[in-house]
């Protein structure tokens, strides 16, 4: 049997390398924890200043609050209303994985209990527990690979055995390009799924692409969701640990 021409051993030989570059990795070869990582803390940077608005609907009232936050790395996060002009002032500060509130209107400072870690932040349905564990999954969770893609995967995330957590499974929908969340659903400690986190109006800013717009969506409370909004962003500005303290906490 005659060889190949030389031209046609070129093309057969680059069209299995194709083939093979085209075949999905396997689980083992994906770094699962980085991946969640980085999608926990695309929002960051080094440091961040953010402009948002924040509109929560509940089965009996609605609210809109407009707010100014700042974040250092993944530990360091200040946030305080703008508007409306009756909340103004109130704060909520994070260092690790302590949280305080400060209510300007009785002048006071409260650390949040670790049994009220649970409870709803700044009455939406974003809980403390979100502000102090979310940038911290892979230090809690063990990961696996459901499935992917040629646009996603799918991330099991099941809680460590010593693991102090809320959830009893958490699973992320992230896009491959640009890389980030689709879609975040959380499950209570029967696996059933209780709460939906959805990601869009994905842009670009500075050096990332993020998603600017936030939808969380209780399925056990019809009809009620709150919609986080990024309308300023900025990575990488002057801050550092000093910078989160008390005293920041209860400025006006």
């Amino acid at each position: 049997m005659s060889s190949l021409h030389p031209d046609l051993a070129r093309l057969a030989a680059s069209l299995l390398l194709a083939a093979i570059a085209c075949i999905p990795r396997p689980a083992a070869a994906l770094d699962l924890a980085a991946l969640i990582r980085e999608v926990e803390q695309q929002y960051h940077g080094t440091s961040s200043r953010a402009l948002t608005t924040m509109q929560v609907r509940t089965a009996n009232w609605e609210r809109t609050l407009d707010m100014e936050a700042w974040s250092l790395g993944r530990d360091y996060f200040l946030v305080r209303i703008l508007e409306p002009a009756k909340e103004r002032g109130v704060a909520t500060l994070k260092r690790d994985r302590e949280v305080w509130n400060y209510l300007p209107k009785v002048d006071r400072t409260i650390k949040v209990p670790p049994s009220m870690m649970g409870g709803s932040w700044m009455g939406s349905h974003i809980t403390n527990d979100d502000l102090v564990k979310a940038s911290h999954v892979e230090e809690d969770y063990t990961f696996r690979l459901l499935e992917e893609s040629g646009e996603h995967w799918l991330i099991e995330c099941l809680p460590k055995a010593d693991a102090a957590v809320v959830w009893g499974k958490i699973v992320y929908r992230l896009r491959k390009q640009p890389r980030v969340p689709v879609q975040v659903d959380y499950y209570d400690e029967e696996q059933q799924r209780i709460r939906e986190l959805r990601f869009d109006d994905v842009r670009r800013v500075g050096d990332r692409t993020v998603p600017l717009k936030l939808t969380v969506t209780p399925l056990d409370k019809p009809g009620e969701q709150t919609v986080l909004h990024y309308r300023e962003l900025v990575f990488d500005i002057r801050l550092d640990q000093g910078y989160f303290n008390l005293r920041s906490l209860q400025k006006r």
